[in-house]
């Protein structure tokens, strides 16, 4: 069954990656982006550009765009990196701590609440996260905006997970893994056609009973 699938961030990495193998199983995408690569362009999807995730405005406008189509899965995927340490905290980087919040935390729930008159009882949507969010998972401290960003969505996620389900929509919260793309500056353990192809299984499996669950891409479940 072929469903229509809007997928944010989708220029480049795991978004375009996932946008690629939804095609290939014949699912109708909508790519959104700031601005698409010549690499989601080949693709011959539906792309919406100057999408930005933080900017209600901009939403609102993807929303008119959309006039109403049902969606059956909404993926939030567009997101940022960076690696601030304690010693790096100053005035200066006050406003990296606000970009990362505003598009990695905001970004899912502003989204989704702005598509909600597109999804439809049956409808899921996934959030694209990682583990690094996870507070019992943190051995190794640092990267404080962007954990703190990411447990921000987290709890989002499950809120939101609560909130869909009489609704009939179901909420999944995903950790890609540690995958090689420009945001790891291509360090990791997996290439992104792995990830897209566990984030997808994830969506394929995800329902209203295991709504506002955690899970790696390779299906673990993952701590708070």
């Amino acid at each position: 069954m072929s469903r229509t699938v809007l997928v944010t961030g989708s220029n480049r990495g795991i978004g375009l990656e996932i946008c690629t193998q939804l095609k290939q199983r014949s699912d109708h995408v909508i790519a959104t982006c700031r601005k698409a690569s010549d690499a989601l362009q080949a693709l011959n999807v539906e792309i919406i550009e100057d999408v930005e995730v933080s900017d209600l405005n901009s939403l609102a406008s993807l929303a008119e765009k959309l006039d109403g189509r049902k969606l059956d899965w909404l993926i939030n995927n567009a997101g940022i990196a960076g690696s601030l340490q304690i010693s790096d905290i100053d005035p200066s980087t006050i406003d990296s701590f606000k970009r990362m919040y505003e598009v990695n935390s905001l970004g899912p729930l502003f989204t989704t609440q702005s598509l909600l008159n597109n999804l439809t009882d049956g409808s899921k949507v996934g959030i694209i996260t990682s583990r690094m969010g996870s507070i019992a998972d943190n051995d190794s401290g640092g990267s404080y905006a962007y954990r703190m960003s990411k447990s921000a969505v987290n709890a989002a996620g499950k809120s939101l997970s609560i909130d869909l389900q009489p609704r009939g929509i179901a909420v999944g919260i995903l950790h890609p893994g540690y995958v090689r793309t420009d945001m790891t500056g291509h360090n990791g353990l997996m290439d992104t056609d792995e990830s897209a192809r566990g984030l997808i299984a994830r969506m394929d499996e995800l329902n209203l009973g295991n709504t506002g669950s955690f899970w790696h891409s390779n299906g673990d479940l993952l701590p708070w």
